[in-house]
């Protein structure tokens, strides 16, 4: 929860105050406000300092804070944060596995996870950077319509690496 001004901390030598249902009560300078806040029991809120004079609200501050603390709870609960999963292939991998690991992929695209494809070379397989390019196309048409291609494949030493998004 953002801080906020209560009670003496407001410094605004005027303020706009609204009443406990909401009302409009006007704009009064600061001690009438905070006097007609007392006579209520409750606190004098600073609402929007940003504003010209600032906007105060008379109101139970403690609860005010509850239910802020509730609200962000309840919005952080519905965010869904996409993690990045990685698949690691061989240029002379098997078509079994292949298929293996493309199901994965599917599956980490329907989950809406980003997929890091790392294709790792070894030894004379440098030699022979095209049968990793021509698996990398294969896969790439293969998950057409499951995801999009976020990173271009690149090479970073002997490693060709891309990244995969959901649709």
């Amino acid at each position: 929860m953002k801080y906020v001004r209560v009670n003496e901390r407001i410094f605004a030598a005027k303020v706009r105050l609204i009443g406990t249902e909401g009302e409009q009560l006007g704009i009064f300078p600061r001690e009438l406000a905070l006097r007609k806040a007392d006579e209520a029991g409750l606190d004098l809120v600073e609402i929007a300092p940003q504003a010209k004079p600032c906007v105060c609200r008379i109101m139970d501050f403690s609860k005010y804070k509850y239910e802020q603390i509730k609200r962000e709870k309840e919005a952080k609960k519905h965010q869904k944060q996409a993690q990045l999963k990685e698949i690691r292939l061989r240029p002379r991998i098997d078509n079994h596995d292949y298929e293996v690991k493309l199901k994965h992929i599917k599956e980490f695209l329907a989950k809406r996870h980003k997929v890091r494809i790392r294709m790792m070379f070894r030894g004379r397989e440098m030699a022979h950077k095209e049968l990793g390019k021509r698996l990398i196309d294969k896969l790439t048409k293969d998950i057409e319509k499951d995801g999009k291609i976020d990173k271009e494949p690149q090479m970073l030493g002997r490693t060709l690496v891309m990244i995969l998004g959901p649709k």
